[in-house]
Formats: structure tokens, sequence, C-alpha cells
């Protein structure tokens, strides 16, 4: 039987508190209405050790730690990967970039052979919602939106998916609570979209 699991993961401090965590609701409502079954991973409740240590890097994949192991897990039974973060610096907050260094990791996501290298993650349908308080005009033409690029280009250019989009929120510092209201509504018209309604026989 097919899984219909979706891995959200979210990397912002006490998200449940945040636009972050009202997105990730959105999107985990949106999915259990289509069938899916939402796991969240609040990557900060969690706790989660984003340092990738000299040992790990020269370590299989097999022999990571039980954590990273479960996580890994977690993405192989995942149909798909929504990411839900802050714009820190032009890029994820270090605790998400730690995760993408452990668990989508050298022997698993992605591989390099003689031929070039391979992509691991190419079954998988996969959402970003990013935020961020820089108004989209010099995100784009004085940034180059460096979001999308890492996102879109480096990571999932490497390890492949299904699908990619990214929707960036902004300005979160200026919003009001009638524009938060139809920003879900948008999240959770995106991922009615993105995730076909599954079928039950």
């Amino acid at each position: 039987m097919p899984s219909n699991q979706v891995l959200i993961v979210v990397a912002r401090p006490e998200a449940e508190k945040s636009f972050n965590g009202a997105i990730v609701q959105a999107a985990a409502d949106a999915l259990t209405a289509r069938g899916y079954t939402p796991v969240v991973s609040d990557l900060y409740a969690e706790n989660f050790d984003p340092v990738m240590t000299l040992a790990e890097v020269n370590e299989p994949v097999e022999k990571a730690d039980a954590d990273i192991q479960a996580r890994i897990q977690a993405v192989k039974e995942s149909v798909g990967l929504i990411f839900v973060h802050p714009n820190w610096w032009g890029g994820p907050p270090a605790i998400l970039k730690g995760w993408l260094d452990r668990v989508l990791r050298n022997g698993f996501a992605y591989g390099f052979t003689a031929d070039g290298p391979w992509q691991g993650l190419t079954d998988k349908t996969v959402q970003v919602f990013s935020t961020s308080n820089t108004p989209r005009d010099v995100e784009l033409n004085v940034y180059g939106d460096p979001l999308e690029n890492f996102w879109k280009t480096i990571v999932f250019g490497l390890t492949g998916a299904k699908s990619f989009e990214r929707r960036n929120f902004e300005q979160i510092i200026l919003s009001d609570e009638a524009q938060r209201a139809a920003w879900l509504a948008e999240v959770g018209e995106i991922v009615a979209r993105r995730f076909p309604k599954v079928k039950v026989d």
C-alpha cells in the first residue's frame, strides 16, 4: 500500500506562537482533508542538533545515529516534503541548514559516480513556504532571491524532486490579521493543488 504521509519540517523558535506555525497548521489541515497523514517535525521544539561532526562526515549513511536514521526513514516514507521557515540573512535558519546537512546526506538523497551525480528524491513533491520582511522588489532586484536559488537549484537541483514550488510571504512585519488570513487561505489552496486527493479503493 503506497504511503500517504507528508513530512512538514518547520524551523522557527516557538513556531506555535508564530505565523510560521499558522502556516504549518493550515498545510496540515489541507493535507488531512485530502486524505494525507501530515507528520510535523518542529526542529526547535525537538532541540535538533544541526552540527554535522567530522566523524559523521566520514561515516556511511547506515552508521548514522538513531535520531538521524529515524529522520531519514521519515523522508523515505513520505510522498511529499513541506518546509516552513523565515528568511534569515538570505537563507533558512541554521537549524534547518543543519537538518539538510545531516538528513539529506550523501549516500541517501544524492551521490556521485564516475558518470556524474545521482538523485535520491525524484519521487517527492516538495513545497517550501518562507516568510520575510524584505519588500518583494528588493528581494528580487537587489538580492536576486537567494532563497529561491538555494532551494530550487542548489538543494533540489541536486537531490531531485517530482515537482518543486516555493511561496514567500512578505512583508510579515507590516501585515494585519486580514492579510494573514488571506495568506493562510492561500496555503490551503496551494497544498490542495500540489497534493491530489487520495483515492480510496
